[in-house]
């Protein structure tokens, strides 16, 4: 019997500053093997892409004033330790009020992630450096209208 895919979100929060836009990642301040990603993380039941998106975000980084822009596109890749089947929707997001330019954030809950401390920041596009776990795929999917004006 086949083992369906554990449905996740990847999120993409961008915001305006004067140089243009920029992107929100963190990297794991007690794993830094992990490499540079952006918020993601399984869905709950009965919640849909946007929904769950919201909430990663505010999980992994504590960033709470986001709002969503729209689904980009979906990807399958496995994980990249355990080699379980994922099917993840990736969201674009936008940071609607003031942020730092950096934070640590320790991820409150019990989940798989509870506790784990990450260095956030938001970082200039186009990305000097790719993202772990293929993360930066449906980059090239943001709205270049969005991004036009993000200096604006």
């Amino acid at each position: 019997m086949t083992v369906p895919p554990r449905l996740r979100v990847a999120a993409y929060v961008l915001r305006r500053a004067p140089d243009g836009p920029e992107l929100l990642v963190f990297d794991h301040i007690d794993f830094p093997e992990a490499g540079t990603q952006v918020p993601a993380g399984g869905m709950e039941p009965g919640e849909i892409p946007t929904q769950a998106a919201v909430r990663e975000v505010a999980e992994e980084t504590g960033l709470t004033s986001v709002e969503a822009v729209a689904e980009l596109g979906v990807s399958e890749w496995p994980h990249p330790v355990t080699g379980r089947a994922r099917r993840t929707t990736y969201v674009q997001l936008r940071a609607t009020g003031g942020t730092a330019a950096d934070w640590a954030h320790r991820v409150a809950g019990d989940g798989e992630d509870g506790g784990l401390r990450f260095a956030c920041r938001f970082v200039p596009l186009p990305l000097a450096d790719r993202l772990a776990d293929h993360q930066d795929e449906f980059l090239d999917r943001i709205d270049p209208a969005w991004l036009a004006s993000a200096g604006s």
